[in-house]
């Protein structure tokens, strides 16, 4: 049986992390959409929806934050090459079943490695921002659903989560 690290591009025979060589891959446009969510209090949602946190417009700031955490990745995540993007777009949506809101980011590239961290980034910290922003009203606030929708594009293909 292989190890589990047998697949892993970013570790060499050594086990040592690495950053991959993609030197010799070729340019192709390359899409990776990521969702998260955050659920809250019925009334944490009415405030924010209102306009009427006091640290000021929730939904446009998160939105801007996880646009600026995607053109930042490289400098987050270690082994992460710095990408000149296209598109990063950042959907947020109020959600009464759970209550709270829906987050949907996109990021593209015309480049040799995909884009799956920064759309990730972007969901996540966009999620993040919405809690650091309405946290004076709802300290239980739940993070949740952090994950990769959609990919296309390079050598591996394309993939759309089940």
């Amino acid at each position: 049986m292989a190890s589990p690290a047998a697949g892993l591009t970013h570790l060499g025979a050594d086990g040592q992390a690495n950053m991959v060589d993609v030197g010799n891959k070729a340019e192709t446009v390359r899409t990776a959409i990521a969702e998260g969510a955050v659920a809250m209090q019925p009334e944490t949602l009415k405030v924010i929806l209102a306009g009427d946190a006091k640290k000021g417009d929730v939904i446009g700031t998160a939105r801007i934050a996880g646009i600026m955490a995607a053109k930042r990745t490289h400098e987050l995540i270690p082994l992460c090459h710095p990408l000149l993007l296209t598109k990063v777009a950042v959907d947020i949506v109020p959600d009464d079943e759970l209550p709270g809101l829906r987050i949907t980011a996109l990021a593209r590239v015309t480049g040799k490695t995909g884009v799956e961290m920064e759309a990730l980034t972007a969901a996540s910290v966009a999620c993040l921002t919405i809690y650091d922003m309405a946290k004076a009203i709802d300290r239980g606030m739940v993070i949740s659903g952090i994950r990769l929708v959609e990919k296309t594009g390079g050598k591996s293909g394309d993939y759309r989560a089940g």
